[in-house]
């Protein structure tokens, strides 16, 4: 018995709707996606790396904050936090020696504010030599 041999039929799929779909889609949800930027920042602080600073000149002004924004000027502390109070106290700490070291010294959780009123205090007065004290980072072991 002869058989007739069948010849193969080429089966194709077309893919052209396929891509079509997708490159729809991908216009879809390129619109309609909003892009929000995180105003989420995790810091800690105040570690750093790096050299520690040279040792302290004899006269400098010391300007600590608690936690709690209590100023220490020079070990004296202030009797409110109050900007005003704080630029008096630099200003006769100073008696208008502006080329003094600025020193100041910050808790970990001592809120933006009261760093930022010292390091604002430290311009008005003119000070040009500001540096804020952190502690060395802890090296992994």
């Amino acid at each position: 018995m002869k058989f007739k041999r069948q010849r193969s039929q080429h089966v194709a799929m077309d893919l052209t709707p396929l891509i079509d779909v997708v490159f729809l889609l991908l216009i879809f949800f390129m619109v309609s996606t909003t892009f929000t930027r995180e105003s989420h920042l995790q810091v800690e602080l105040p570690q750093a790396s790096g050299n520690p600073a040279p040792p302290a000149e004899a006269e400098q002004i010391d300007v600590v904050i608690s936690a709690d924004g209590q100023y220490l000027l020079n070990d004296k502390p202030l009797v409110n936090n109050r900007r005003e109070t704080l630029e008096r106290g630099i200003r006769e700490l100073a008696n208008t020696d502006t080329s003094l070291p600025f020193i100041i010294t910050a808790d970990a959780r001592t809120p933006h504010e009261f760093v930022v009123r010292a390091m604002d205090a430290a311009g008005r007065l003119g000070f040009a030599k500001l540096s804020i004290t952190t502690e060395r980072e802890a090296q992994p072991q």
